[in-house]
C-alpha cells in the first residue's frame, strides 16, 4: 500500500509541531524551509489538518502553528484519515457509513470475492499500526536518531 506525499509530508509537519517547546507557535514557511518541503503544499496541507481539528493557527507577529492537542494524545491513523480520506489496500475498497469495508467485486457472479479476507485484514494491520503511534512516539523518535546521527558524527 502507497500513501500519497500527502500523508508524508502531513506527518512530517505534525511532528515538526510536536517538537516546539512548550506549543509555541510556529510558522510554516519555518516548516517547510527546515523540511525542504514546499509551502504551497503545506498550506494546502495544514488547512485539512486545522479542518481535522488536529492544528491550530494563531495570526500576529507572534503566531503560526501549533498542536491542536497534545502530541501524545494524535494518533497517525486521525492524520493520515484527515490527509488522505481512506485507507484502502486496494481501489475496489470503499469504506461504508457505519465503518465497514465493502469491495466492489464482492457480488461478481454470485460469490464472495475471494480476496476480500485477504484485504481486511492488510487493512486492519495498517490501521492498527497508525492508530498505535502517536505524534508524541515520532517525536522521541526522531529525535533520538538527531541524537544518534550527532553523536556518531562527533566520534
Amino acid at each position: 500500500m502507497l500513501f500519497s506525499t500527502k500523508a508524508e509530508y502531513g506527518v512530517r509537519l505534525m511532528v515538526e509541531l510536536g517538537r516546539q517547546p512548550d506549543g509555541k507557535p510556529v510558522s510554516l514557511a519555518a516548516i517547510a524551509e527546515s523540511e525542504n518541503l514546499p509551502l504551497s503544499y503545506m498550506e494546502h496541507l495544514v488547512a485539512k489538518l486545522r479542518n481535522a481539528d488536529l492544528v491550530d493557527s494563531q495570526r500576529g507577529a507572534h503566531g503560526g502553528y501549533t498542536l491542536a492537542r497534545p502530541a501524545a494524545e494524535i494518533d497517525m491513523l486521525e492524520v493520515v484519515q484527515a490527509l488522505e480520506d481512506t485507507i484502502a489496500p486496494m481501489e475496489c475498497f470503499h469504506d461504508t457509513p457505519e465503518g465497514r469495508v465493502s469491495c466492489s467485486h464482492q457480488d461478481d457472479a454470485d460469490h464472495a470475492c475471494a480476496t476480500k479476507l485477504l484485504w481486511t485484514r492488510v487493512q486492519g494491520g495498517v490501521n492498527k499500526a497508525l492508530s498505535g503511534t502517536t505524534v508524541a512516539e515520532l517525536v522521541k523518535f526522531a529525535d533520538g536518531d538527531v541524537r544518534r546521527a550527532s553523536l556518531a558524527a562527533h566520534s
